[in-house]
């Protein structure tokens, strides 16, 4: 079988869309209790549990986290893909058994409960837990730098997502990024630093039999308050997975389905068993912000005699218990250098804000002139 097809059948269909929770993974967790060790490591800044389930019990130790930013969960869907994998006895099961021999693999699904109800970046305090590594001013930093203390890993992941602005030179968006952080101001590549780039090597030859073209890798800038240079400082390598945007997948599911085959790579259970070079980590294009959710082009603005371009940018608004996506301008100028998920010429065709103001940034999109049905097509 292959890993594609079990995936499609098999993925873990019980979470669906972007906003995840503390409630929505816990009967989760409690299916799992008789084939995992799950325990509690931790309390949020308002109380709730912050669980983590080990996979395996073997000699080598990893450690990874989703959600520390509340509002960016598909990492946390695409962790529970792998703990069915893991959990089930139907399929690739040599590669399994060799994996829960050989790893102790600690995962705390959602280290900011607080915010992932919110759905926020940070936590109930407004703080941005991948700022606090050294303050530690939080009890979700604690309980992730106690963990980190305890396990004492040889490698950690730090899963998030990333904004769908990241594209490249060439004009290419990026999908999954990564980020070998650094751990001084000279960006020195360490021998933690070199591990960890050789894994980000190992996947992103993987996923470029998935998405060529589109892995990316961030700047590797030095930030002593960020868990992963902090981490990294500390001697272990350290990760940072970023599920971006899909073009029309605006709930990251093939995002996810990226994620998941990017983590088995990893550990060698997906792709090729070949020797890795860190060298090919610099050949990965590195992110730009150059992308935008919607780019029309030779627009008609009432303000301006000249058509002009406007940058449309989705804000994600939690309503119900579900995530709405409202359009806003994100520019309105000569975008020529801009890209767009959505990259259209409106042909001199009107926009329309509510109320009646002028097109400028910020302002949310209202109505476009002719065609309505087209519009509502493409933003929908």
């Amino acid at each position: 079988m292959k890993i594609e097809d079990w995936y499609r059948e098999n993925f873990e269909s019980d979470l669906l869309g972007k906003y995840i929770t503390l409630q929505m993974i816990s009967p989760l967790l409690d299916c799992y209790t008789s084939l995992f060790e799950i325990s509690v490591v931790g309390i949020s800044e308002k109380g709730r549990n912050i669980p983590m389930i080990q996979l395996g019990n073997g000699p080598r130790k990893f450690l990874a986290w989703s959600q520390m930013h509340g509002n960016e969960s598909t990492t946390t869907r695409a962790i529970f893909d792998l703990i069915k994998f893991f959990g089930q006895t139907k399929h690739f099961q040599s590669e399994i058994n060799e994996f829960l021999n050989s790893y102790s693999f600690y995962i705390i699904p959602i280290l900011n409960p607080d915010g992932s109800v919110l759905y926020t970046r940070e936590n109930a305090n407004g703080v941005d837990l991948n700022r606090d590594a050294q303050n530690l001013s939080q009890r979700e930093s604690v309980c992730l730098r106690s963990v980190f203390d305890k396990l004492e890993p040889e490698g950690c992941f730090n899963m998030h997502d990333q904004r769908s602005i990241y594209g490249f030179d060439n004009g290419k968006p990026a999908i999954i990024s990564f980020l070998s952080p650094s751990s001084d101001q000279e960006r020195s590549i360490t021998s933690a630093r070199r591990t960890a780039m050789e894994g980000i090597v190992r996947m992103n030859r993987y996923l470029e039999k998935k998405i060529p073209g589109n892995v990316g890798r961030y700047d590797d800038s030095f930030n002593a308050d960020c868990v992963g240079d902090t981490f990294q400082m500390a001697g272990v390598p350290t990760i940072l997975f970023e599920a971006g945007h899909f073009k029309g997948d605006y709930m990251r599911e093939k995002s996810r389905e990226l994620i998941f085959y990017s983590v088995l790579s990893f550990f060698g259970l997906v792709g090729e068993k070949s020797e890795i070079n860190f060298e090919e980590y610099f050949q990965i294009p590195e992110n730009r912000k150059n992308y935008r959710d919607i780019i029309f082009r030779n627009v008609k603005v009432l303000q301006s005699p000249n058509l002009l371009d406007i940058a449309i940018q989705y804000h994600e608004v939690l309503s119900e218990g579900l995530i709405t996506f409202d359009p806003y301008v994100e520019e309105v100028g000569n975008l020529k250098n801009i890209y767009g998920h959505i990259d259209e010429d409106l042909k001199g065709r009107e926009i329309l804000t509510k109320p009646a103001e002028n097109l400028t940034d910020n302002v949310k999109v209202f109505e476009f002139v002719k065609n309505p049905g087209w519009i509502d097509d493409l933003l929908a």
